[in-house]
């Protein structure tokens, strides 16, 4: 009894719940997120999304492929001044496909980015619980730490939590931009 309260006794809550215990935990944060409901709910989407862009942009790699052989073959019989103008006018439209790709890919990035700061706002009151049930004072991400017991991790749990907590997160606010 004496040593418990030198260093310390583990919280009860801790000990029925097989969590670990001590003052420093691990979690991966990339598979809290990837692996809980919320993250693959919202990855399975900007996956959808982003399978609907490839196939936007290879048709429209397509028709310019295809406007470009026009363009070619017209070279010949157009004259220099008018066929100048026509290839100004095509380069100016790949540029313009190009920048537009562009934005809606770094739409998509800046989505997830979004999501990740709204599932991690949303987990934190999750987190703090599981440090309290463990007698945490912190949690450090595990790809920070050097070496530590795989003990330390809770990343199983805190999903577990998670996901009971916000389920796939559908009913959280998210500005996504599309």
């Amino acid at each position: 009894m004496t040593v418990a309260l030198l260093f310390g006794a583990p919280p009860a809550a801790a000990q029925d719940t097989g969590l670990p215990t001590g003052q420093i935990l691990t979690i991966s944060a990339d598979r809290l997120f990837a692996d809980s409901n919320f993250g693959q709910r919202v990855l399975s989407e900007l996956e959808a999304e982003g399978i609907v862009l490839s196939a936007e942009n290879e048709r429209i790699i397509a028709e310019l492929s295809r406007e470009e052989e026009s363009l070619t073959e017209r070279r010949a019989t157009t004259d220099p001044q008018a066929f100048r103008a026509l290839a100004d006018a095509f380069d100016k439209k790949v540029e313009e496909h190009r920048a537009n790709q562009k934005a809606k890919l770094d739409a998509l990035t800046l989505n997830r980015e979004k999501a990740r700061a709204v599932f991690f706002e949303a987990v934190r009151p999750v987190l703090e619980t599981l440090m309290r049930d463990t007698g945490a004072g912190v949690i450090l991400e595990r790809s920070d730490v050097f070496l530590s017991a795989n003990a330390t991790d809770i990343t199983a749990d805190a999903i577990a939590r998670i996901n009971e907590a916000i389920g796939d997160g559908a009913d959280l606010e998210i500005q996504i931009e599309r």
